[in-house]
């Protein structure tokens, strides 16, 4: 294309609303624009860069056995109440009505409307397995779009959904979809990391991966080994095996250890570190009490002084929907203290104790009274020990679940999500099939979601280089940008047309900067448009020689034949 017919308009200066480089950087070269708060239009340029990413998923879902349908972004409330999710899901669901006052939201994903679908086309086992995607616009009410297309309201996205009549069959297509979303982020020259996650409002019944772009902007932790493979998100990582736990509860089941509880006054305590400082101890040495609401149910769970409680734990133990914080209303009825002085010594709700809290001897919990502490509380003797998992957030430095070294932090950005949904939807919605006995059974599903616009936002994020972003050839918008320095300069040009056809011959996809305007705008405008070849016809034009610069920054001088074949092998070699 020439970028005299090029709609790209660019703005100097880094927009306030814009917080992170992928943001910044797509406003600033004409990617995209903010129609409202999380909902952006796709210039030319950015819808270029989205479009090549749809080819690739397209090509890899493909490949894989999925069949690309489409279905509509108005969904009926009722198949989200079939589901049981009208009320689950949340204020980020949008509800809207019709004229007639019939009831719809728009899709924030799927899974009702495919297995809908599934539930009146299939019928017997013999039109099993299946597997079908689409590419489509989803919406969510985020309570605060932020960091451009990595969390909006209205967003692109892949979704696959996989029936199989038997749970060895989704164990093919989940393995089928993980292969291939290795594919698909390697080819948009993405660095990222699958690990292991949490289900969420999807759900499912089975392991689920996420596929995180590693970034220092990323929203999400992940948790990886600094020796073997294990990987997880924050939300998922176990804490390591606490035989310790175990020990202690089989050593408190051999015997009947008296209580040995101390009060303790702890007047104008305020906060952990004070309380701390108060009684000359270590965080380490406290139980810290938290009372939370579950599904409607209040409650304890508590963890070390120095740890955090992981909610998705605390839910995915309990099988629940939603777990939060109680009000301290709430808090004080059931304790009858603040939360700082809470305690599990006398509760009659449900305690939930994390590993390395059974494993403590004796530790320092509130009085469940203002101003009250208890020294020498032992797990096992004055508080129950029925309900012991892993509650907390894992911590950087601690030993790997798995082999022991210490796991390490990173920032990610999520990419896409794997699910094993089993029969989370089919049962709800009764979505069945008969089998070769002609019994019904219901389908065993799986779902496999690609944030398509958050993929082109990552990759962004990865590409910017010393004041410059350059695109992978396998998304950029153009491939090599061909830029004679002086337009008016016939040799110049005539070398610079020369080039450009003899590059849309051999199939690439040239941007050539035809403008009367001056170099160092001309250069400026390449370092947005994140061509990764650049070829600059100067000075060397008369003598058939060119400046290229790659993707890596390093320019040489070479001629225009070398130049040529260097920019197909290279884009052939990256497709």
């Amino acid at each position: 294309m020439r970028q005299s017919q090029l709609f790209m308009t660019t703005m100097r200066e880094v927009p306030s609303e814009a917080e992170v480089s992928s943001h910044q950087w797509m406003l600033r070269g004409g990617y995209i624009r903010q129609t409202a708060a999380g909902v952006y239009s796709y210039l030319p340029l950015g819808r270029r860069v989205l479009r090549n990413i749809e080819s690739i998923v397209r090509q890899e879902m493909d490949a894989a056995g999925a069949q690309e349908m489409l279905m509509p972004a108005i969904q009926p409330a009722e198949l989200w109440r079939d589901s049981g999710r009208y009320d689950v899901y949340g204020a980020e669901l949008i509800r809207l009505q019709d004229r007639h006052e019939r009831e719809f939201v728009l899709g924030p994903t799927h899974e009702e409307v495919i297995t809908s679908i599934v539930r009146q086309e299939i019928s017997s086992y013999r039109k099993l397995p299946v597997n079908l995607y689409q590419i489509q616009s989803k919406y969510r009410d985020e309570r605060r779009p932020r960091f451009g297309l990595l969390r909006g309201r209205e967003f692109l996205m892949k979704d696959a959904y996989s029936f199989d009549g038997d749970w060895g069959g989704l164990d093919v297509a989940y393995r089928a979809m993980y292969q291939a979303y290795e594919r698909i982020f390697k080819r948009c020259g993405l660095t990222f990391r699958a690990v292991e996650a949490d289900a969420g409002a999807i759900g499912g019944q089975g392991e689920t991966h996420e596929f995180m772009a590693l970034a220092a902007i990323g929203e999400d932790t992940v948790v990886s080994c600094s020796r073997c493979t294990y990987a997880a998100n924050l939300e998922r990582a176990e804490a390591a095996a606490m035989d310790k736990a175990a020990d202690r509860t089989d050593a408190i089941a051999g015997g009947s250890p008296a209580s040995t509880t101390e009060r303790v006054h702890t007047p104008g305590v305020k906060s952990m570190e004070e309380l701390t400082r108060s009684l000359q101890v270590t965080s380490a040495q406290l139980i810290k009490t938290l009372i939370f609401r579950v599904d409607g149910r209040s409650y304890a769970v508590l963890v070390r002084g120095d740890r955090e409680v992981n909610e998705t734990k605390v839910k995915s133990y309990l099988q629940a929907e939603q777990a939060e914080l109680a009000e301290a209303e709430e808090v004080t009825r059931i304790t009858g203290a603040s939360a700082l002085f809470a305690g599990p010594v006398g509760l009659t709700i449900p305690i939930l104790v994390d590993y390395e809290v059974a494993a403590m001897v004796h530790g320092i919990t509130g009085g469940n009274e203002k101003d009250i502490h208890i020294r020498g509380v032992q797990p096992g003797v004055d508080f129950p020990l029925e309900f012991v998992s892993d509650y907390r957030n894992v911590i950087e430095g601690e030993p790997c679940p798995r082999c022991g070294e210490p796991i390490q932090f990173h920032r990610g950005i999520e990419l896409g999500h794997v699910f094993k949904l089993g029969t989370k939807y089919s049962e709800a919605m009764n979505a069945t099939y008969l089998d070769a006995e002609g019994e019904a059974k219901p389908l065993i599903m799986g779902c496999y979601g690609i944030g398509v616009s958050r993929v082109m936002a990552a990759i962004a994020e990865q590409s910017i280089i010393e004041d410059r972003l350059v695109w992978p050839i396998s998304v950029a918008p153009f491939q090599v940008h061909i830029i004679p320095v002086a337009t008016k300069d016939e040799v110049q040009l005539k070398l610079a047309e020369q080039i450009y056809g003899e590059l849309r011959h051999a199939g690439l996809d040239p941007l050539l900067d035809d403008r009367d305007e001056r170099a160092g705008v001309k250069f400026k405008d390449a370092d947005l448009a994140g061509a990764p070849i650049r070829i600059i016809v100067g000075r060397g034009a008369a003598a058939g020689e060119v400046e290229w610069t790659g993707a890596d920054g390093v320019k040489m001088n070479l001629t225009v034949a070398e130049a040529i074949e260097r920019a197909r092998a290279i884009t052939c070699q990256e497709r």
